[in-house]
């Protein structure tokens, strides 16, 4: 065998890199973030946590105990700039400080993440820059999911005063509804007019929304956002990134 010499690639040439944590059971977020974010601006690693078939308080909590083991799976030597955890129910019912000790708690001390970031932080953070304080709010999930995500818009001043679901638990189907139904449900949910309100959050990473949002806002007039365009536009801040 013959023995070869080699150089290593200068640090300086290095990529941002961005770590992203997708539910087992989501279709959606990485599609989008692979059309998000170029290859040519960032290098984008993915892991995923083992997750319910369906959303429910109970399966959301449970994520917390495999979070760490998740991110654990990132290639342990390289050195990511922000890791963003991918479910917003996930992060309203875990809490926004708990995901970002249970991502910390899995990379080893030579490589911190120095800055972590989830659905919820990334749309308080994403109200906060346009001057919303009043979201029209559809949901794909059961009520009593999404409460606990009004709860924590409303903690920091973010009111939901019109909310809409299509009331649905299984994450197979939540991926399949098409995008003439999420158009048609969010503008049926803001005809109400009676009600103020200055943006529209479309909920859920599995939501397959991220070609409805620019109609949407010709139609209604409003910012309108998604959990997938916040999120990217939160971890591309944190990073120095910017996005297609």
């Amino acid at each position: 065998m013959e023995t070869f010499s080699y150089t290593v690639m200068p640090e300086a040439k290095r990529l941002p890199a961005i770590g992203l944590i997708v539910l087992q059971s989501d279709e959606t977020i990485e599609q989008d973030f692979r059309r998000l974010f170029s290859p040519r601006v960032c290098d984008l690693y993915i892991s995923r946590v083992p997750s319910g078939l369906e959303v429910t308080a109970d399966t959301l909590v449970e994520m917390a105990q495999t979070l760490p083991t998740a991110v654990s799976l990132f290639p342990q030597s390289l050195a990511l700039d922000v890791v963003g955890y991918g479910c917003t129910s996930g992060s309203s019912v875990i809490g926004p400080d708990r995901v970002a000790a249970l991502v910390r708690e899995g990379r080893p001390e030579s490589h911190a993440v120095p800055a972590v970031t989830e659905p919820l932080s990334a749309l308080i953070a994403a109200c906060k820059m346009r001057g919303i304080t009043r979201l029209a709010l559809l949901s794909p999930y059961i009520e009593d999911v999404s409460a606990a995500l009004r709860a924590r818009l409303s903690e920091v001043g973010i009111e939901t005063p019109l909310f809409g679901s299509f009331n649905e638990s299984e994450e197979a189907k939540v991926a399949r509804i098409d995008e003439a139904s999420i158009v048609a449900a969010a503008t049926a949910l803001c005809e109400d007019r009676s009600s103020d309100f200055d943006g529209l959050f479309l909920s859920c990473t599995n939501l397959k929304a991220l070609d409805v949002l620019t109609p949407l806002e010709e139609k209604l007039g409003v910012p309108v956002m998604s959990s997938n365009s916040v999120l990217a536009d939160h971890m591309g801040l944190l990073a120095g990134i910017k996005l297609v």
